[in-house]
Formats: structure tokens, sequence, C-alpha cells
């Protein structure tokens, strides 16, 4: 074992109160006994990736949804198991540190002592490289001791965080069968938990007995889709932030002089910045999203907000703060179109002294254009995905010089009046990271460990472990399970120089929805945050009392309870079945048919925009069916 990883933390009083606390779990996982329910086969949501999927994952492709059910669910379909021999199960950190996945082992450690104590949980030292050299560290009750609900991914480390190439799906089937593992637990993200899909279709070709779970956790919060409400990590994240954020809009209030220009972490998606935005409510926020979609320029998005400083001048306040999301760089097209020739560049082997006499005629304008110091983080190598080194481009920087600019030319012909703006930037990217995770994260986080557990125990391969109903208190959270495959989608185009990926079956990052509830909840108060300073200081992290049980106001604002609904919806379809059987009426059979016509060619339209399906054809069959 290394000896870094494992060790005993030396805890504040804090801490300390914080590992005594003990997240409660719901009806469906307690007890010794596991009640799975397997219904229909799940498919793709985008129909026309199917068929790559299915190529891609033949034996893992169409799994059934599994839901885990409660003691008193009469549900006589459901799968009983009370029998448990002794299983072997390895854990690793894939992925960024994110707040709450130590608790994810807890939660699996502890469903696998109480459902059989010669259960063994072995954690990977240093990530997928650890799990590549077969390097291990026995969970026990003592090693978790100082690690429950602390943040961190200390207790085993991680490193590379990929498992994508032949010789590592190789490498890690090798280890699996060494260790005789039944279970192997992938805590991370959406690169993440694309490598268990795949790791774990290898092992079903290949009839490896290893069976491969996924767990949501990352703090960008980009890992959603009609099965994934939330990821570990998130909650926690946007709290931390959003307290540094209101510190910073009181201390705006007091001074009345300065702009504070603040980056916040998200890289493909601006989930951090828009949750930010509804909890501590600062004066404005650029969504990449909304860059992208309206294709923005950098000239844009720089006049957006002079009108802004302009139109907070004339109510006489020259103080504000904007959010900026740390792929906002990425988002603006012609800095994309810039970064791309850069990296094409880069990779034909050109020094980046020698890169700038190289570029396109437009390309060069623009990089000339540009502040030294945003030239020099252009230039830095591009990570493993072909992104740019985003946490080094000091995009607020950027953003703050060009405002200026523009003030002070504004300012010089007269048509801005204020008072001389004064910009202040920061980067919080690193400070919540490591932080002690919210009472949200910790529960769910803890809960997730122990559906882990009852997958493996279901004994299914390539299924993420899914909650939902996450609003709502964790007695009536709705735990299960969905194959990672039908949560993927196949890539027809692509930007940029990553083009292998293209075509390939993968999850990818969910961007920020300019149609769902958060954004409109947005929207409708941009006015009101731009220019009447409603601050919001929502404090620092609270475990108890007022505050402590407050959730992400876009989770509580969508209600996503997915797996909910598809319950509700095999109720209805049930009791069709009971009240419509041969010997009914005829005026029962009739309006079952009307009925059942129209939502079939409803749901037809809507899951095939392509389908030539015309309302008045859609009456005419009704006519037809009804007479």
């Amino acid at each position: 074992m290394d000896a870094d990883y494992g060790i005993p933390r030396e805890l504040s009083d804090l801490q300390k109160l914080r590992s005594r606390y003990h997240p409660e779990l719901p009806p469906c996982l307690q007890g010794t006994t596991v009640r799975v329910e397997l219904r229909d086969a799940t498919t793709a949501a985008d129909p026309s990736g199917e068929h790559t999927i299915k190529r891609f994952f033949p034996h893992t492709y169409g799994q059934p949804l599994a839901h885990f059910l409660r003691a008193t669910a009469k549900v006589p379909d459901a799968q009983i198991i009370t029998e448990h021999p002794a299983i072997r199960v390895g854990v690793l950190f894939c992925g960024r540190q994110s707040p709450g996945g130590h608790n994810v082992i807890w939660g699996l450690h502890d469903a696998l002592k109480v459902h059989n104590p010669k259960n063994i949980l072995l954690g990977f030292l240093g990530g997928s490289e650890g799990l590549f050299a077969q390097k291990t560290l026995e969970i026990t009750d003592d090693v978790l001791a100082t690690y429950k609900n602390q943040g961190g991914y200390d207790m085993l480390g991680r490193t590379k965080d990929q498992i994508r190439t032949t010789e590592q799906v190789n490498a890690a089937m090798a280890v699996c069968k060494a260790l005789k593992l039944d279970g192997l637990v992938i805590i991370g993200g959406v690169t993440s938990n694309t490598d268990a899909a795949h790791l774990a279709e290898k092992f079903a070709e290949t009839k490896c007995l290893t069976k491969v779970v996924g767990v949501p956790v990352t703090l960008n919060g980009d890992l959603k889709n009609q099965f994934v409400e939330a990821n570990v990590g998130f909650d926690t994240i946007c709290k931390v932030n959003s307290q540094l954020i209101s510190n910073v809009c009181t201390d705006a209030l007091s001074a009345e002089k300065y702009y504070y220009f603040i980056r916040l972490m998200g890289r493909k998606a601006s989930h951090v910045a828009l949750e930010c935005t509804l909890q501590s409510h600062p004066n404005m926020v650029i969504l990449g999203e909304e860059v992208a979609a309206s294709k923005l320029t950098i000239f844009d998005i720089t006049q957006q907000i002079c009108d802004a400083v302009q139109a907070r001048a004339e109510h006489d306040k020259n103080h504000g703060v904007i959010l900026l999301p740390e792929g906002l760089i990425e988002s603006i097209p012609e800095v994309y179109a810039l970064l791309q020739e850069i990296h094409g560049l880069l990779r034909q082997g050109v020094s980046a002294d020698k890169i700038s006499s190289q570029l396109s005629p437009w390309a060069s304008a623009l990089f000339e254009f540009l502040p030294h110091f945003i030239r020099k983080q252009l230039l830095l190598h591009p990570e493993s995905d072909d992104s740019a080194q985003l946490s080094q481009i000091e995009t607020e920087k950027l953003i703050a010089h060009l405002v200026e600019t523009e003030m002070n030319k504004r300012l010089k012909e007269g048509t801005y009046k204020g008072k001389k703006f004064n910009a202040i930037c920061h980067f919080f990217g690193y400070q919540a990271r490591g932080s002690l995770p919210s009472k949200f994260d910790c529960d769910y986080a803890y809960v997730l460990g122990h559906v882990c557990y009852h997958i493996l125990a279901a004994g299914l391969n390539g299924y993420m472990a899914t909650i939902t109903n996450l609003k709502n208190p964790a007695n009536k959270w709705h735990c299960g399970a969905a194959p990672i495959s039908a949560m993927m989608t196949v890539k027809r185009y692509g930007r940029g120089p990553g083009k292998a990926s293209i075509g390939v079956p993968a999850l990818h990052p969910a961007t920020v929805d300019l149609r769902g509830k958060s954004y409109e909840l947005l929207s409708q108060n941009a006015t009101k945050f731009l220019l009447d300073d409603v601050y919001r200081n929502p404090g620092p992290l609270q475990f108890d009392g007022p505050g402590a049980d407050a959730k992400a106001v876009s989770l509580c604002v969508e209600d996503q309870d997915y797996i909910g609904r598809i319950k509700k919806l095999q109720e209805y379809l049930d009791k069709v079945r009971t009240i419509v059987k041969p010997g009914c009426s005829q005026d029962v059979l009739k309006a079952a048919l009307s009925a059942m016509a129209s939502v079939t060619d409803i749901l037809s339209v809507i899951s095939s925009p392509s389908n030539e399906y015309s309302l008045q054809s859609m009456q005419r069959r009704h006519l037809h069916v009804l007479h």
C-alpha cells in the first residue's frame, strides 16, 4: 500500500462532529433482503443512434430498468434476493475530486457488511493507474473512520483517470480476474462512466465474471439525463461558491466602486455558473450555452457587459458582480476556431514561439489583437480530449480588459458619464473542490453506495446507480439502476481535431437547457438582478438548522422524477390490462381503442420528428376506430 493513502486524518472538532453523522437510508434499501423489479427493456433517447449503440454494445444494450423496492411493496414480478454469498468488490475514483466521493465508498462498504460480514471491499490506490498496477487497500471501518462525510479523494487518490485503450481494458480485466472480483465500482463523471460501459461490454463479451457499476460523481453537474437528476459534489460546489460570490457582492455594495469578474468551474457546461447565480443573485452571468446558441463574438459579449455597466451607472451604481464559466472561452466561435488552429500546429510540432507566424490571416489578426497574457495561455498544449487548458486561461481578465478599454473609450467620447471603470478578477476553481460535503451530498453519496451493492446482488452489469425524486426527503427517494448504454448518444459531427469520437457511442456532457425551468427562472429575474442589487448570501455550509436541508435551486425547479413517472405509466398500463379483458363491453373496448390510437399517434409524432403524420390523418384514424 502507498503510505500516503488511507492514513487516519487529524480532524478538527467540526470534522469529528461530521464524521459521526450517519445518513438515512430510504426504506427500499433497509434490511438484508434485496427486492428488485426488472421491467421493460430500455432504449436510446435518440432513436437515430440506436443501431450504432446496439452494434457497440451487443451484450449490454437494451437491458431493463431496475427498481429497488421496499419490503411492503406488492409487486408480484419482483425478484426477492435473500441469500447473499460472500463477494469481493473493487472500487476506484476515476475523475476530478468531488465532495462526497468518500461517502459512496462508505455506503458501499456498509451495504456489503450488512448483507454478509465476509464480503471484501478493495480500494484501488491512485485511480485507474492503481487499478492497472493492482495497488489495493482493503476498506475497513478503521480506514473509513476519519473519511466519513469528509471532502477530497485522499483516502484512495486519483491519477490519469481513463480506462479506454485496448491495453488499459485488458490490464483492468487481468486485475479483476487475478483478484477474483465479483464487482468493480467506478466513481466518476461523463468520461469515466463511458469507460465503465465499454469495460462492462468487454467483460460480458469475454465472460469475465466481474460486474461493472458506475456512480455519477462530478462537480460540473453535467452528467444529467432522463435517469440521472444530479451528481454527487455539485450541491456542495455551488453552495461553497455561492457564499464566496455573496461575500464579494457585499464587498462591491460596500465600496461602490469595483466591478468583480468571477470565473467558475464548468468546462463544457455552465451548470455551476447558473446555479450560483440563482443562489447568490449577482448582477450578471454570461453562460457558454447562450453565447454558442446566439453565436456571440467576443466583441458582442464586451458590448453586452458595457451596456449593462452603463445602464447601472444611469442608476448611480458604479459597482457590480459578473460570473463567467471557465468553458466560456471555447463557446466564442472565433476564439474556438483560433484555438483549433493553434492546437493543430502544436500537434504538428510547431514551437509555441513560431505559432503566430503560421496562423491564417484572420486567426493571426485575432491573436495579435488579444492581450499578451492571453496569447501565452492560448499557446498551452491542449488536454487529452483536445480541449484547451481552460483552468489556465484567464477569461475573466480578458473580458475585464476589453470592457475597461471600451468603457474608457465611451468615457472619452462622452457617451458614458459614470465613474471610471475599475475591475477586480477572481477564479473560484479549486477553493470548493476539497470542501466538507453538504448534507445533501453526504446523504446522496452514501445512498448511492448502497444502491451499488443492490445492483451487484441483482447480478446486473453495465449499470449506473440512480436515485430520483431527490428534491424530496430521503425516505421518498426512488432508488434504482439504469444501463449506461441507454444514456448514450452518437455524435455525427464534431468541432476540432477530436473527430475520432464521432460515430462512437458515449455519454456526453449535458449543457444548460435554454428552454428549461432553471434558465427560465434566470431570464425572469435577469433585469432585477442587473439593476436592483438583490444580492443574497446563503452563508457557509449548514449541517444543522436553517439551510441544512436546502437543495440546489435547479434541482427543485426542474422536477425530473423520470423513474417515478415510468412507474406511474406502468401502473396505468396495468390498469388498462385489468379493465379491458376479453368479455368486456363494446363501449369499453371502443373507448380503449380510441384512447390508445390517439396516444400512440401522438407519441409517434413526438418521438420521430420526420414522421409524416398530420393532425387530419390522426383524426380520420380515430373516427375509423370509433365506427
